[in-house]
Formats: C-alpha cells, structure tokens, sequence
C-alpha cells in the first residue's frame, strides 16, 4: 500500500530530482530494455500525471532488493528537496513488485485505496505482458484520482 511521509512541498523537477545519465553503457542496457518509443510514451504519460495534478510522479524500474518498501521509501525521500508533493511508483519486474509510496500532501489526494486499484490495474497488464501499458494506465489512474491541484480548480 502507500506510505504518508511528512515534509514540506515541491512543485517541480529539477536537476537534482531528474541526473543526467552520462554512462553508455547504462545507456546501452536502457535502449536494450526499451524502445525509444516506449521511452517516449513513459515520459510522456509521467509529465502528463505532473502537470495535471500538480503532483511529482516519478517512476523507478529495477530491483529493490531484500526490503522492497523500505528501498522504495529512501528513494522517494531522495527524489528532491521536498517530496510532500510526491509520487514515486517503484517496479521490480524480477521481483513481480510494485511499490507505491507518496509524500504527506499527495496522500491527502491519493489514499491507500486508490493506489492499490492502480497497481491491480497495473500487475493485471505485467501479467499480459505489457510492462509499458500497465504503468501508463496505472498513472492514468492516479492522476484521475488526484485531480486538478487546488489553485486551477474553477470556483463554483
């Protein structure tokens, strides 16, 4: 499920939250497991998730190791500055994993049961095959339950 971790809030990414990767051959294994294509679509659907619910969505996909909740909660809270405001969807393929952890203002918006239909939503299409399509459909979900942050919500 998802873990509420109190901090104060951050509105965008920067460099810090987004390094650029300068090792080939890291690049190398990540074009080996993705098309260009499916990078696209991934970065598409995260920037889409952030700037529509004014939350942080991140994505980690790899191992987490022996304690996957617990490496997916010092990943998020080294995702930035502030991750009040933040998403972290972690995937271990290997591990057949999927790790949800948000920051205090995005739990408020995101509770525990929203995010569990999205990971059924997204282990259901793993199952089929479709590692991708899950995870788009799976931030679909949770930017549909978040909403609109507050401040471009029109008054009544």
């Amino acid at each position: 499920m998802t873990s509420a971790l109190e901090t104060g809030s951050h509105d965008t990414a920067t460099t810090q939250t987004a390094p650029a990767r300068t090792d080939e051959s890291e690049q190398a294994a990540l074009d080996a497991i993705f098309s260009f294509q499916e990078l696209a679509r991934l970065d598409e659907a995260l920037t889409m998730s952030s700037r529509e619910t004014g939350l942080r969505f991140t994505l980690y996909i790899g191992d987490l190791g022996p304690r996957t909740r617990v490496q997916a909660e010092e990943m998020h809270s080294r995702s930035g500055p502030d991750p009040t405001d933040a998403v972290l969807i972690a995937v271990s393929p290997g591990q057949k994993v999927v790790e949800v952890v948000t920051g205090a203002g995005a739990a408020r918006r995101l509770p525990d049961r929203a995010c569990a239909l999205a990971v059924l939503s997204m282990t259901t299409s793993f199952a089929a095959g479709d590692l991708v399509g899950g995870i788009v459909n799976g931030l679909r979900q949770l930017s549909d339950q978040a909403g609109h942050p507050a401040a471009l919500r029109r008054p009544h």
